[in-house]
């Protein structure tokens, strides 16, 4: 991808076997497409265990709104831990 500032696009996926669609940016697709193959498991699966996290949660989000949540603490916050990811690329202000 040229850019990661990209307007979200429809993804089809399905949830215990009913099709549903999530608008997400191509950059969260893709982390998510990682995740998935990193964890051996196909992308409606990962997508599936997402939803059901959400759906425990006091006030649910949409399930775009939780994938994006789900990705920024379970991929990216670990890479910043080990001084990579985001935070690491960005410029300094001292």
């Amino acid at each position: 991808m040229a850019t990661p500032y990209h307007p979200p696009i429809k993804y089809s996926v399905r949830i215990e076997g009913h099709r549903t669609s999530i608008s997400l940016e191509p950059v969260f697709w893709e982390l998510l497409q990682a995740a998935a193959a990193r964890r051996e498991v196909a992308v409606n699966t990962l997508v599936a265990a997402i939803d059901a996290e959400r759906i425990q949660s006091e006030t649910p989000p949409g399930l775009a709104g939780a994938i994006r949540v789900w990705l920024v603490t379970n991929e990216l916050e670990p890479a910043h831990e080990k001084g990579g990811g985001i935070a690491a690329a960005a410029p300094s202000n001292s």
